[in-house]
C-alpha cells in the first residue's frame, strides 16, 4: 500500500486507529483510470495467470511417467460389468502409459460404461496441479472449468511432500485437482477444439483438449459429431503423433501446448469406415466390445433381475430367449436385460402388482421395447414415395 500511495494509485480517506493499520484507502483518480484501462484490456477476474511456459513445464512433469495402474485396478474398475475374463488386458496397457484407444463394436454392449469406468479409474489416481489461467503474449486464457476439475483437499502428507507447513504457503495460482475427464458426444464442434475469445470479457477460454491434459478425453459416439471424422483427423493427426498441439490467437500468434491425455474414441461404426489407416496407426489400441453370447446374456439378466427386485424365473427367461431372440434371430445386446426388466417393473408398478417374469409380462415389455415388430407380427421397412419416406408393413 505504501508503494501504491507513493505512485498516487490510492489515497487515504479516513484514519480509524493508530498508524497505517487503521487507515482506510480508496482508489485515486489515477488509480481509477488505471483500473479502467486494465478492464478495457481484459475483464478476467481470478487467480493470477501463469505464463504458458510454466504451464507446459508443470504438465510435462506430471505426465512423463506412467499412472501405475495395475491389472488389479483395471479389473476392479470393470468388476460391475460382464466382460470376457481377459478383457482388462486389452485396455490396461493404454491406461498405464496414457496413450490413445479406440473402443468399437455393435451398439448397446457397454462401450460408454467401459469408458466411464476408465475415467473414474484415472480420476482416482494421483491428483495433479493445474493453473486456473495461463497468459500468452499478454492475453489471458482461462483453464479452470468447474464441470471438469474437481478439487482435492490437501492433506498434511501432501503439504510435507510439497515442503509447505500450511495451505497459505501453496501457490494459489494453481489448484490441486483430480485428473480431469472431458466427455463429448454428438455436440462436438471444431470451435470447441480451438481457443475461444470472448469479445465482451476480452479473454480466451481454453479448448477441451487443453482442459483434459493430464487426464482423459472421451469422444463418445464417434462418427456422429457435427464435424466429420476427416476434419477431426486433420485437426489431431499431428498432436496424436507429437503430443504437442498448436493453438492460434486472434492476433495470429501460434502457441505450442502439451497434448498429454488419454484419448478414447467410442463408436458403433466400423473404424475403417470412419478414418483412414494413417489415423488408425496413431491410435495404438483398438478394442472391440462385441455382443454377449447366451451365457453372458444370462449372467447380465440375472444381475439386473437382482438389482431391480424381479424374481428370476427360469421358464420365463427361456420363453424370452426362444420367442424374442432365437425365433426372430435377433442379436443380443448387453443393454437389453436392464431395459426389458425396467419395463416389466414399470408395468407392474402401474398395475399395482409385484413384478414377475410371466410370458404375458415379457411379451408386453418386449412389444414396447423392440420397434421392428407390430401387433400382427409384421416387420416395418421403409418405403420411399414421391412425397417422402413412409413405413409400410411387409409380410414375413
Amino acid at each position: 500500500l505504501i508503494k501504491l500511495q507513493e505512485e498516487h494509485i490510492v489515497e487515504v480517506v479516513s484514519a480509524g486507529g493508530v498508524g497505517r493499520l487503521g487507515y482506510a484507502y480508496s482508489l485515486s483518480d489515477a488509480g481509477t483510470k488505471r483500473a479502467r484501462d486494465a478492464l478495457d484490456r481484459s475483464q478476467y477476474i481470478g487467480p493470477v495467470p501463469v505464463p504458458v511456459e510454466k504451464y507446459t513445464q508443470m504438465i510435462l512433469l506430471q505426465t512423463q511417467g506412467s499412472l501405475n495402474i495395475s491389472p488389479q485396478h483395471v479389473r476392479q474398475a470393470l468388476a460391475h460389468l460382464v466382460l470376457p475374463h481377459d478383457f482388462h488386458r486389452r485396455i490396461g496397457p493404454a491406461l498405464s502409459v496414457g496413450t490413445s484407444m479406440f473402443l468399437y463394436g455393435p451398439p448397446g454392449n457397454g462401450k460408454t460404461d467401459i469408458a466411464q469406468s476408465i475415467a473414474r479409474l484415472i480420476s482416482g489416481t494421483e491428483p495433479i496441479w493445474v493453473p486456473y489461467a495461463i497468459t500468452v503474449g499478454g492475453h489471458v486464457v482461462s483453464v479452470y472449468d468447474p464441470l471438469v476439475f474437481k478439487e482435492v483437499r490437501l492433506t498434511k502428507d501432501d503439504l510435507r511432500t510439497f515442503k509447505a507447513d500450511t495451505d497459505s504457503q501453496v501457490d494459489r495460482r494453481y489448484g490441486f485437482f483430480q485428473r480431469p475427464t472431458v466427455i463429448v458426444g454428438g455436440e462436438l464442434t471444431m470451435a470447441a477444439l480451438d481457443l475461444r475469445f470472448d469479445p465482451v470479457a476480452k479473454f480466451y477460454e481454453a479448448p477441451l483438449q487443453l482442459k483434459a491434459n493430464g487426464g482423459m478425453f472421451l469422444i463418445d459416439d464417434f462418427g456422429r459429431q457435427m464435424i466429420s471424422p476427416s476434419e477431426l483427423l486433420n485437426r489431431w493427426v499431428v498432436p496424436l503423433e507429437s503430443h504437442v498441439d498448436y493453438l492460434r490467437l486472434q492476433t495470429g500468434q501460434t502457441i505450442a501446448i502439451p497434448f498429454q491425455q488419454l484419448i478414447v474414441f467410442s463408436t458403433n461404426i466400423e473404424p475403417r469406415h470412419l478414418v483412414d489407416d494413417a489415423f488408425l496407426r496413431r491410435i495404438q489400441m483398438k478394442v472391440k466390445v462385441d455382443k454377449p453370447d447366451e451365457r453372458s446374456f444370462t449372467h447380465i439378466f440375472a444381475l439386473y433381475a437382482q438389482r431391480l427386485g424381479v424374481p428370476l424365473d427360469k421358464e420365463g427367461f427361456l420363453y424370452l430367449l426362444q420367442k424374442w431372440y432365437r425365433e426372430p434371430n435377433r442379436p443380443m445386446q448387453a443393454v437389453h436385460p436392464r431395459d426389458i426388466l425396467k419395463i416389466v417393473v414399470a408395468m407392474a408398478d402401474y398395475e399395482g402388482v409385484p413384478p414377475r417374469m410371466t410370458p404375458d409380462a415379457i411379451d408386453a415389455a418386449c412389444e414396447s421395447y423392440f420397434v421392428d415388430t407390430i401387433d400382427n407380427g409384421a416387420s416395418l421397412a421403409p418405403q420411399t414415395t414421391k412425397t417422402g419416406p413412409r413405413l409400410t408393413p411387409l409380410p414375413r
